[in-house]
């Protein structure tokens, strides 16, 4: 099985999942593959209301697709998949029921790639569960509750207020749980140095209008080695601020640490 960056690309095929996670939610997922089987994948993990179906996470799987078939999901309460969303929380069982689906379905490298709300899960799930080769965390939070920008405040409303929750369901296809936490799950900076000698990767953008670079610096702070962190000039927040450049870096950053190799 050959993963060369530069092995020709026949158009990608779109195999379609239904994936029932530890706590019984269906999760909807799709597996682009290349034309010739691989040993590789890569998880790519939404941030809160995106989907599979978003034009941007599938213009980053493309530019990931040279290394390795990329997997994309929607989380509970998203879209397609079941449940409702619980913010960041359970989500860490979506994420293990999707990984655990590539293992099943031959591939030996895995890495995951989050964004935002998917980049805490992925945070957390690195540490809890384990079972990954490389993760990257793009536009994520280090703690919760944060309302320190206009975004976020308006964003906690949404989730926080019936009327916002019937908004989020009715205009963005997004179902959230009435229930706040109970217990209150690890913050990304309190669990980032679980992570260790996993690869990571924090990724950040000094324009980001939710969560400001000192979050960034917190979670890598909090990491152990080998861990990497480049805070991006002019960028803005998670995958709609990913521009083919940086999915470029994303793409060779993975294959290092999976690694690739250039035939």
């Amino acid at each position: 099985m050959s993963d060369a960056i530069d092995h020709p690309l026949s158009p990608p095929q779109d195999h379609r999942f239904w994936l029932t996670t530890s706590d019984g939610v269906g999760i909807d997922a799709v597996l682009r593959r290349g034309a010739e089987p691989r040993e590789s994948v890569i998880v790519l993990a939404n941030g809160f209301t995106g989907s599979y179906r978003n034009p941007y996470t599938r213009a980053i799987a493309d530019v990931l697709l040279p290394i390795g078939d990329v997997m994309t999901f929607d989380f509970r309460g998203h879209h397609g998949s079941g449940g409702h969303s619980t913010v960041g929380n359970a989500e860490i069982h979506d994420l293990e029921a999707v990984v655990a689906r590539v293992r099943e379905l031959g591939y030996t490298s895995v890495a995951t790639v989050g964004f935002s709300m998917g980049a805490a899960v992925a945070l957390r799930h690195a540490a809890i569960f384990g079972g990954v080769d490389a993760v990257v965390s793009v536009s994520a939070p280090s703690r919760w509750y944060y309302r320190g920008t206009r975004r976020m405040r308006v964003l906690h409303l949404g989730i926080e207020r019936t009327v916002g929750r019937f908004f989020l369901e009715r205009f963005r296809k997004v179902r959230v749980t009435d229930r706040r936490w109970d217990p209150r799950p690890a913050e990304p900076r309190e669990v980032a140095g679980k992570i260790s000698p996993t690869p990571l990767l924090v990724v950040h953008g000094d324009a980001d209008t939710y969560f400001p670079v000192s979050h960034a610096n917190a979670i890598h702070e909090a990491a152990g080695e080998p861990s990497d962190l480049w805070i991006i000039p002019g960028m803005g927040h998670a995958e709609r601020a990913v521009t083919p450049e940086l999915s470029a870096r994303l793409r060779d950053w993975v294959r290092e640490r999976m690694g690739h190799r250039a035939e």
